[in-house]
Order: structure tokens, then C-alpha cells, then sequence
């Protein structure tokens, strides 16, 4: 489920809510319902490319300090890298 809700966001970018919502300039979030409750995947957008950056199951009305924060990082990784 999550894979096809991840090819939904990067063939028919941009999307909005209720499937993508922006958190940060260049970090967006992907929901997806699971068993467990809803995924939420990060991701960045690298001119046609969508960098998933974090994954993770959200039961908090808000993101996790931690869970963004290594979104974040990897972000950083991903652009020192290139």
C-alpha cells in the first residue's frame, strides 16, 4: 500500500491534502493507511527525482521532534552528496 501511494505522489506531483503536505521547504510528507494506523513517508524533490528521506508509523497528532530531525539529516547528506 504504502509503495502505491508513494508512486501516486511522484506520477501525479504535485499533490496536496490529503495524500501530501509540505512541513518544511524542502521537506514534504506522504500519508498512507496501514494496519498499524497511518505511514507517513518524507521525501524531498530533486527536479524530477523524489528523494525519500524517512518513514515512519504516526500515532501523535504531530510529527515527532526526532522523526523530522532525521529527515532533516538525511536531507543534508543527500545535498552535500550531489
Amino acid at each position: 500500500m504504502i509503495g502505491e501511494d508513494i508512486k501516486t505522489a511522484q506520477f501525479g506531483w504535485p499533490l496536496g491534502m490529503p495524500m501530501v503536505a509540505k512541513l518544511e521547504p524542502d521537506v514534504w510528507e506522504a500519508r498512507s493507511k496501514v494496519p498499524d494506523g497511518i505511514a507517513r513517508i518524507l521525501f524531498t524533490i530533486d527536479g524530477p527525482n523524489m528523494i525519500l528521506l524517512h518513514g515512519f508509523i504516526k500515532k501523535t497528532n504531530r510529527i515527532p521532534r526526532k522523526e523530522i530531525g532525521t529527515a532533516r539529516a538525511r536531507l543534508k547528506q543527500y545535498q552535500e552528496a550531489g
